[in-house]
């Protein structure tokens, strides 16, 4: 449970970042950061720590009680703006093509997915958001170094850059909590990952 995700935002309420609850309590304590609930008021530690847990509530055990997991903090003197620039990188390929072959349409582990060029590079393919996409070993080797046409091979979609980040991408594939959808929806947050170059 101390290891759950928090969604922390800035000054502003923009994302910026996924924390621990373990982390989440001590900012909280620290008076670094206040919590945030359903209707979207703040709390500080003791008036987080004096709401009643009800039945169906996340919550962990400290010295005479038990006090509810935040699922969203709040910064409280941080002003700093997640850039709007989406970043060509491997997490958010997989994110944009949800872990599924362009090819065949199988959805699976990243770690059972490669990256593919639509056009290859060695026919002057580019490293772009329009020519990369998710693809499965076994449809990789079908394909080869070959275009899907010449390959005999259709794609499900054709790649485009999206409009927004993959903010939950961070997660490793879980899907956040309800309560962050409100503050996600406001800003395209980029978060890790070197970004690829596009040549």
């Amino acid at each position: 449970m101390l290891d759950a995700p928090v969604l922390v935002l800035n000054r502003s309420y923009l994302p910026i970042h996924v924390t621990s609850v373990r982390r989440a309590y001590c900012l909280l304590y620290q008076g670094i950061a206040k919590a945030v609930n359903e209707q979207y008021q703040t709390f500080d530690f003791d008036s987080w720590r004096g709401l009643r847990v009800r039945v169906g509530d996340d919550a962990t055990g400290i010295v005479g009680g038990l006090i509810r997991v935040p699922r969203v903090i709040l910064l409280a003197a941080f002003d700093w703006v997640p850039k709007r620039h989406v970043r060509f990188s491997r997490v958010n390929i997989y994110a944009r093509d949800a872990n599924t072959c362009l090819y065949c349409g199988q959805r699976m582990a990243r770690s059972k997915l490669n990256l593919d060029h639509v056009v290859p590079r060695s026919q002057g393919g580019r490293s772009t958001w329009e020519n990369v996409v998710c693809c499965c070993r076994d449809c990789n080797r079908r394909k080869g170094g070959r275009t899907p046409v010449q390959a005999g091979m259709r794609l499900i979609r054709r790649p485009t850059k999206p409009r927004w980040t993959p903010v939950l991408g961070v997660l490793g594939g879980r899907e956040g909590h309800p309560e962050w959808r409100p503050f996600l929806s406001v800003v395209d947050a980029s978060y890790w990952n070197a970004e690829l170059v596009e040549y």
